[in-house]
């Protein structure tokens, strides 16, 4: 099972998803695809199998993924103080796999409806959600 962790900026988001990833699901391949290369080494340290940096590792990264997961700006062009490309946003948008998004407003997107709720709180969610979707199928 692959499993594509995308994040950006100091990676922060995304090694809490990897270690919850590891410890929720250890026989995984957890990928961490940063846009930056701090990303991907912070995300590499918390247990990730594969990292790879920048553009093309994300959109060829995402094609044959069972999940991806990361900030709601992987699927908005520009966003994350501009580190996701309108390429990058197209390719996650676009990929077969399912996406489990963690509502942040470092893009300027808002979800209606979405309580103000801890870091910690979303990255566990969207940990279990993408594991309870996977072992149905």
């Amino acid at each position: 099972m692959k499993i594509v962790v995308v994040d950006g900026q100091g990676g922060r988001l995304g090694k809490l998803l990897v270690e919850g990833i590891k410890t929720r699901l250890p026989q995984a391949q957890v990928y961490a695809l940063g846009t930056n290369s701090i990303a991907t080494a912070t995300m590499l340290k918390a247990g990730a199998d594969f990292g790879a940096t920048g553009e093309n590792p994300v959109i060829r990264g995402v094609m044959d993924a069972d999940a991806v997961l990361g900030p709601v700006g992987i699927v908005v062009a520009h966003a994350i103080l501009g580190e996701v490309t309108p390429a990058m946003a197209e390719a996650v948008g676009g990929c077969r796999a399912r996406k489990f998004l963690v509502p942040m407003n470092s893009c300027g997107v808002v979800v209606a409806g979405v309580k103000d709720q801890p870091l910690p709180v979303y990255v566990s969610q969207a940990v279990e959600q993408m594991a309870e979707a996977l072992e149905k199928e």
